[in-house]
């Protein structure tokens, strides 16, 4: 990855993108509004920023409102999500840090992290291919492992495997599911999906647990 580092407004920009693209490698457009939603930001402020990144060369216009990254875009993407990731492992890992707070603390130091620290946080924690959500940790070079997964939301009743990921877009849902048992590495059956917008019945070691739909679309399966 090249050593050049965009501004930390950028940086969150493209690694925005990056995510709601699902890192696709064919550079799947997004739209204004959904990185303005993603970043709790205005249309006019997003759109603003988008032709800015357009200008330095991180995006290209796919569309009418449509934007994807460039070659170099993913780059400096992929670059301050390493850096994110391996700092809630670090945060977690070493420091002890409640996995619901790892993610707003990495958020700040992302934008900090030189190459030669991160590097040697990396290796401190064995150079780890998955942060505490499950997430896959891009490598030095850019590449980044495709995770695979059911949303427990639509895993048969039946069902029996290991969580592999949980959603870190908010700490209330990821304390919720810390305590309850369903983070990575948990085995869990789904006992029931109930009618009408009910929640999901699964069982984990401490007993059955009640899953709201919303927190049961932020949980995923391994499918193996």
């Amino acid at each position: 990855m090249t050593s050049d580092r965009p501004s930390p407004a950028v940086q969150d920009y493209l690694k925005c993108i990056y995510g709601l693209s699902e890192g696709s490698q064919g550079g799947c457009s997004v739209s204004t509004s959904g990185v303005a939603e993603s970043l709790g930001v205005t249309s006019a402020s997003a759109s603003n920023m988008l032709k800015r990144l357009g200008t330095l060369g991180y995006v290209t216009q796919a569309g009418r409102g449509e934007f994807a990254l460039t070659e170099g875009g993913r780059v400096q993407a992929l670059r301050v999500l390493r850096f994110h990731r391996l700092l809630e492992t670090f945060l977690v890992e070493r420091l002890g840090v409640p996995l619901e707070e790892a993610h707003g603390e990495a958020e700040v130091l992302e934008h900090h992290l030189s190459e030669s620290l991160g590097a040697r946080i990396a290796a401190d924690l064995g150079h780890p291919g998955r942060d505490p959500h499950g997430d896959p940790i891009p490598g030095v070079d850019g590449a980044i492992e495709d995770v695979a997964g059911v949303c427990l939301a639509d895993a048969p009743a039946g069902t029996r495997s290991r969580v592999v990921r949980v959603s870190d877009r908010d700490a209330d849902l990821l304390g919720y599911l810390a305590r309850v048992g369903l983070v990575p590495g948990t085995d869990c059956e789904v006992v029931e999906h109930q009618p009408f917008g009910g929640p999901t019945i699964v069982r984990v070691a401490g007993g059955d647990v009640p899953v709201p739909p919303g927190a049961a679309r932020a949980v995923f399966l391994d499918t193996a």
